[in-house]
């Protein structure tokens, strides 16, 4: 995981996203770097929900988000948005079909682990439900409605997504476990070996937590 630079205050009425956009485009080829790798968090968490078990030992979260940036800066030209919800739903689509040619890789080299190819439609409506459920658990820390300030200069769930890489680990897993993958928590607590009470009350300390740091960034 890596820290992310705070964005600062939008001028001339564009946020910090879109006037980097606006440099890549001016030629600012040394800002491309600089913009895609503050959703290196963004696209980890995506991708960690998107690698079953099976498919772990052969592809790894980073790697695949280090693909998935790869193919972004080559292909940036390629890019027609303007603004950072246009650029997450392309960063997401290149990450689909990143996936989707290394799992397809993988059944055909390994069949005894993977049984039936997964289509790039399965892959993409597992991500989009993903991509849902980060929203959701955004607003589990609950930023506020005012359109000024921090909401307004980052998607939500990119702000979730850098809090979460900087919180403990048993506080980020269980989040991803019950938020992200939607588990129940007597799921939650057999894969973390916990009590379902006990599960539950890291996850209560894991969202105040959350909480806390994303309202402290606000207000900053």
């Amino acid at each position: 995981m890596v820290a992310v630079e705070k964005s600062g205050s939008a001028s001339h009425g564009r946020c910090w996203s879109e006037e980097l956009i606006a440099a890549v485009r001016r030629g600012s080829v040394d800002r491309l770097g600089q913009l895609l790798e503050s959703y290196r968090n963004y696209l980890h968490l995506l991708a960690k929900t998107q690698i079953d078990e099976k498919l772990r030992a052969r592809i790894s979260p980073s790697d695949l988000v280090q693909e998935t940036m790869l193919g972004a800066c080559r292909d940036f030209a390629q890019f027609q948005g303007e603004d950072e919800r246009q650029l997450l739903a392309w960063l997401r689509q290149i990450l689909i079909n990143r996936l989707h040619a290394l799992v397809q890789q993988h059944v055909l080299a390994s069949k005894r682990d993977v049984r039936r190819e997964i289509s790039i439609e399965q892959i993409g409506g597992a991500l989009s439900r993903s991509t849902v459920n980060l929203k959701t658990a955004a607003f589990l820390a609950d930023l506020g409605p005012s359109p000024s300030g921090l909401a307004m200069q980052r998607e939500s769930a990119v702000v979730l997504a850098n809090h979460l890489a900087n919180m403990p680990a048993e506080y980020r897993e269980v989040i991803e476990l019950r938020n992200l993958r939607g588990l129940a928590f007597d799921e939650v607590a057999r894969r973390m070996n916990r009590s379902t009470g006990a599960a539950r009350m890291l996850w209560m300390r894991a969202i105040r937590r959350l909480r806390d740091a994303m309202t402290e960034e606000e207000n900053e």
